[in-house]
């Protein structure tokens, strides 16, 4: 025998019910046009400056992704006093399609 409840919710008004997909794509698009400074970038991985440039940004089969100077989205360092640039949304991308050859 099945049964059948139907309940009324009351929702604050400083809450949004929002279905998964719009709430995934709307995460997706507070990346869109931003870009992180190393520090930042360090605080999403959780992981070392060091150890992001050793085992991605000076990684040959990876700079030529990433760099700038050949299409990529993270700006290097060309001189002293110059600062790691990236684009948010690319970075993240990019982590997550090659995260299984970057920790190898």
């Amino acid at each position: 025998m099945i049964q059948h409840l139907e309940v009324n919710v009351l929702i604050p008004p400083e809450y949004v019910l929002v279905k998964k997909d719009e709430y995934e794509n709307l995460l997706d698009e507070r990346l869109n046009g931003r870009w992180w400074d190393m520090k930042k970038l360090v605080e999403h991985t959780n992981t070392s400056k060091d150890w992001l440039v050793e085992n991605i940004f000076y990684q040959p089969r990876f700079k030529k992704i990433l760099d700038v100077k050949h299409g990529g989205f993270v700006k290097y360092p060309t001189g002293k006093g110059s600062k790691w640039l990236f684009q948010a949304k690319q970075m993240c991308d990019f982590l997550d399609k090659f995260f299984p050859e970057i920790m190898k």
